[in-house]
């Protein structure tokens, strides 16, 4: 119900435009067929306009009973204690569908009925209801008898109007146990007792000062202001949840700001694990504001990354919003009207916490910043996500590397299936060769069956054979396999790219995963299942969400490409570059280190990428080492892949 807000000054601007745009019209409501005797009319039509237009000070002296200054005290705190976007008056009411009488005279004594209509929020439907004030003859001039019903019918003397937000509970994100994925930290609610502030403007001036969290971001102190206006004087309201120990120091710093109070509190906020994908929680900043949009207010805790932030709305619901009106002390509240929000819907994912717990095993004490992901070949569902060491960033889907001659996969594949190639189909392996202008070499081996040359990491096997494809068929071939389409995930990844070879030179960088092809570990974990599974298969890492994006169908692999396939990636195991990750008959996969320039550095790459029954997965480590040994330790959850975990 309550919106993004713009600026102040915007919406001050706002205000005043919309202001003076409807005055004329509520002019022209109130003279139209008034002129024809001395009416009421007059004094209803300034009080109205003057209230509007922000003139209190006019509106106040069109009343008689109490003092002028406490009438405009009063009309000057409703958008205050509403934080009201903007307010409209218009002479008469509706009953049950027909117009009564908009003024009812009785001697020197008269009723006026008007409509209030307060918008509280520009996403929301505005707030509309029926007025009422009494006037009386004085000296011969119509003057409006104040009492706080003219702002509300139902608002009493001592009370004021305020806006009560009850934020629902944030809703979980879950494995495919059906628990949790968060985990209770420590934290503090950091708020203000609105009532017992001397100075709010400058405590929220400080607070917002203070306040820089991820790299600079800040609350807004303008609807700072407006939300603790309008919230009830007497209650504790959050401004922020803050989590221990990362944010200390900002703590320390806050609570030298005169006002602030602070509750301690347990709060399932932190990823349990998963987190580059799960994402994390935080304030809600000015610039966070607008991505997540309405009906969020500066402070809420929301979604700040991962699912936390791409599925903020369903998580966290929207709040049920009251207008109440309420003595100081709050004891005596009655609701004037509400918005109901919406319940928050769990996330279910479709991480296995067994799984998880063997990639994070793998790359435990790993030297460099590496990223794995398991799925299911049978589904294409992602199983594990683990990021080690990448500074928060989720490498496992988003990583952009050179895959080295693990896309021998996909170049396998395609010469199995369009160029009448076999796992046994004679080839060479020369220790150097040239394709166009490109220079490629290994150690030599003698000639034989396309597996052993695979199996022995023959580039120059695969820059030869390249000569078999034309540039079209590769790339539509990798496209086949997923590499460089809309997986329709839900979450951010990159699927790869395999722009089309200009030359033939290109095209034989291409065939052993060089040049310009480039990869993430989720994309080559696809190629795994569907090297096992012979069919290719979206992914998916969230359950029950409809998707935005249309996934690609599943795509069926010849299965005379696919036994070779397996027979290829089966020897590897076995007998080549993948021995170290056979800790069992059923395992099959290839290794490769790759290099690549980037910022000026030449960067190495290893890799892993296979499957052992219904499971395929990638591993990928900026830098040199052992991946088949970090296969065996994810497939056995033992450091020396003996055990059966």
């Amino acid at each position: 119900m309550r919106g993004a807000r713009a600026p102040l000054g915007a919406r001050t601007r706002r205000r005043q435009g919309a202001s003076l745009a409807v005055c004329g019209a509520l002019v022209a409501s109130l003279t139209t067929g008034c002129w024809a005797e001395p009416s009421a009319m007059p004094a209803v039509r300034d009080f109205l306009i003057a209230w509007q237009v922000g003139n209190y000070e006019a509106a106040a002296g069109r009343t008689v009973g109490i003092d002028r200054q406490q009438v405009e005290d009063a009309l000057s705190r409703v958008r205050q204690q509403l934080d009201a976007a903007s307010l409209r008056l218009s002479l008469g009411t509706q009953v049950k569908g027909s117009d009564v009488d908009q003024i009812v005279k009785k001697g020197d004594e008269a009723d006026a009925r008007f409509t209030v209509k307060i918008d509280l929020g520009e996403n929301g439907q505005p707030w509309e209801y029926p007025g009422l004030m009494h006037l009386r003859r004085v000296g011969g001039k119509w003057k409006v008898v104040w009492s706080p019903s003219i702002i509300h019918t139902k608002l009493k003397p001592g009370q004021r109007l305020a806006v009560v937000t009850e934020v629902p509970k944030r809703a979980p994100i879950t494995d495919t146990q059906g628990r949790s994925m968060l985990r209770a930290v420590d934290a503090y609610m950091v708020g203000v007792f609105p009532g017992q502030l001397a100075d709010p403007q400058k405590t929220l001036d400080l607070l917002a000062k203070q306040t820089k969290i991820d790299g600079g971001r800040r609350l807004d102190a303008e609807r700072l202001l407006g939300r603790v206006q309008s919230a009830p004087p007497q209650e504790f309201l959050p401004l922020l949840t803050l989590e221990m120990p990362t944010h200390a120091k900002l703590i320390q710093r806050l609570n030298r700001v005169p006002g602030i109070r602070f509750q301690g509190v347990k709060a399932p906020i932190a990823p349990a694990y998963a987190p580059e994908l799960i994402g994390g929680l935080g304030p809600a900043t000015a610039d966070r504001l607008q991505q997540v949009g309405a009906p969020y207010q500066p402070g809420d805790t929301i979604g700040v990354s991962g699912i936390q932030l791409l599925q903020q709305r369903r998580l966290a619901g929207t709040p049920t919003v009251r207008v109440v009106a309420q003595d100081e002390t709050g004891k005596n509240t009655e609701e004037l009207r509400s918005w109901p929000g919406q319940d928050p819907q769990v996330v279910r994912t479709t991480l296995d916490p067994g799984y998880q717990r063997r990639a994070d095993f793998a790359l435990n004490g790993v030297p460099y910043p590496a990223s794995m992901v398991a799925v299911r070949p049978s589904t294409g569902e992602v199983l594990a996500v683990s990021n080690h060491g990448t500074k928060g960033q989720n490498l496992a889907f988003e990583g952009h590397y050179p895959p080295g001659l693990t896309f021998g996969v996909v170049s396998a594949e395609a010469l199995f299936s369009q160029a009448g190639m076999n796992q046994a189909t004679k080839t060479t392996c020369p220790g150097e060769v040239t394709v166009g202008n490109k220079t490629f070499s290994n150690k030599a081996r003698p000639d034989g069956p396309f597996a052993n040359h695979f199996a022995a990491s023959c580039k120059t096997t695969l820059a030869q054979l390249s000569g078999k494809l034309d540039a079209q068929t590769l790339v539509k071939e990798a496209a086949q396999l997923g590499v460089g389409q809309n997986w329709g995930l839900l979450v951010p990844a990159f699927t790869g790219s395999v722009p089309t070879p200009a030359d033939d030179g290109e095209k034989a960088a291409a065939m052993v995963g060089e040049g310009r092809v480039e990869v993430s570990p989720l994309a080559m974990a696809l190629v795994a299942a569907a090297a096992q599974n012979g069919t290719w298969k979206p992914p998916y890492v969230l359950s029950d969400i409809p998707k935005t994006v249309q996934a690609p169908p599943p795509q069926n692999l010849r299965p005379e490409s696919i036994a070779s396939l397996k027979k290829v990636l089966g020897r590897n195991a076995k007998l080549g570059n993948a021995r170290g990750a056979r800790v069992s008959g059923d395992v099959v996969g290839v290794a490769a280190l790759a290099t690549y320039e980037r910022d000026g550095q030449t960067k190495t790459i290893s890799w892993f990428v296979g499957s052992s029954g219904d499971r395929a997965f990638a591993i990928a480590v900026e830098g040199r080492v052992n991946t088949p040994q970090l296969a065996a330790r994810f497939l056995t959850g033992s450091p020396t892949g003996r055990s059966a975990g």
